[in-house]
């Protein structure tokens, strides 16, 4: 399970990384940089249960903020999104967003639930 934590705590120190050339970088350099964070400790045997779940919920709730982004994106039969890194029209940004935040929620879910488990053994 060591290696799954540092490969996760990788890729989300790259989404970091790349975030530093973003207008409104902060709150993603934040949020891959927190979950960079959990990874690291939980490869070395730490789990913070509480921060994990609580970050879990605020990315969540962000998420859900920008679901009717998404399904509008939906509904206009799902253009693409990865003609470049240019986002030419708004709804490429956001599902990218929201996508981005779908990753991330799948990962700390995947922790917190690590975490508990590491706590009954």
């Amino acid at each position: 399970m060591r290696i799954l934590h540092i490969l996760l705590a990788l890729l989300f120190l790259a989404c970091t990384v790349l975030q530093f050339n973003d207008e409104g970088a902060l709150p993603w350099i934040a949020a891959y940089g927190l979950v960079t964070l959990l990874f690291t400790a939980a490869a070395f045997g730490r789990y913070y249960r509480p921060l994990a779940l609580m970050l879990t919920i605020i990315l969540a709730v962000w998420a859900l903020l920008l679901l009717p982004a998404f399904i509008d994106w939906l509904r206009m039969g799902a253009p693409t999104i990865t003609g470049s890194m240019q986002a030419e029209s708004p709804h490429v940004e956001l599902v990218r967003e929201f996508l981005g935040l779908l990753i991330a929620i799948a990962a700390m879910s995947f922790l917190v639930w690590r975490g508990t488990r590491a706590a009954r053994s």
